[in-house]
Order: structure tokens, then sequence, then C-alpha cells
């Protein structure tokens, strides 16, 4: 028995809709990295791009548990010396609470052109309002 490889003429993409409201941060994260991977449909191929799009909703009514939201913070470089810059999850989630989202998927992505091709497939929406209506998305239980 041949083991089947996914192609790029081959694969279907669907939308799914995720709601993040009082549901950890992490856990809705990692479910959309799963999704936008391919993971949860039988004909997964780790070498081939074969991920659904994912729309993330509500993104500012997700939770950090524990003291989190207090001790956790997001650093980054601006590449200029003495640029180390961090924020708050605090203050984040206050602020941007999309770009939040946004970074933990991208820790969970791998870090090649199939993960930077995954992520591109990611929309994260603040509230339950998104644009993507025309695409028919389907609500994904969790």
């Amino acid at each position: 028995m041949s083991t089947y490889m996914a192609h790029e003429g081959n694969i279907t993409r669907k939308w799914y809709i995720l709601d993040a409201q009082d549901k950890p941060l992490g856990r809705v994260a990692s479910l959309a990295a799963s999704i936008l991977r391919g993971k949860h449909k039988p004909t997964f191929t780790p070498n081939a791009d074969c991920g659904d799009h994912v729309i993330i909703i509500n993104a500012s009514k997700a939770i950090l548990t524990g003291k989190k939201l207090e001790k956790k913070t997001y650093k980054w470089h601006t590449g200029w010396i003495g640029g180390l810059k961090e924020i708050k999850y605090s203050e984040l989630m206050k602020n941007a609470p999309e770009k939040a989202m946004m970074i933990a998927v991208k820790g969970m992505l791998p870090d090649n052109t199939l993960g930077r091709a995954a992520l591109k497939r990611l929309r994260v929406y603040k509230d339950a309002m998104h644009q993507q209506a025309a695409q028919k998305p389907e609500m994904y239980n969790i």
C-alpha cells in the first residue's frame, strides 16, 4: 500500500472561524496553528502546504491564565544598537490583542516557507465582526 502525498493541485482549502471568547490564548493559538498546517486532515503531508484558512474572532476577550497578564512580556529587537524593546502582556492585550494572538500562532508554526505561507492564511479580529462573510466560513468547535 502506498502513502498518500498531497500536491498543489489536489488541495482544497476551507475557511474556519475560531471564537476566542473566554478561552486561553495559547489553546486557541495552538488549535489555529494546527488547522493552518492542515494537521486536522487525513491527507496531511508534512512537506506540503495543505492547511486551511482561519479567522479568529473576539481576540480581546481571550484570557491568560495565572499571573501571565502581569508577568509575561513580549521582547523584540529593532536591529539598532540598544534596540531591545519589551511590552507587558497586560498592555499588549489592552492595546493590540490581535498582535498578541498573531505572535502566539506564529511561534507555533515552523520557521520556514511553509510556516510563512500558513501565517498568511490567518485573520485575527478583536471583536465578533469579520470581513470574510463572502467565503462562507464555518465555526470550528473547540
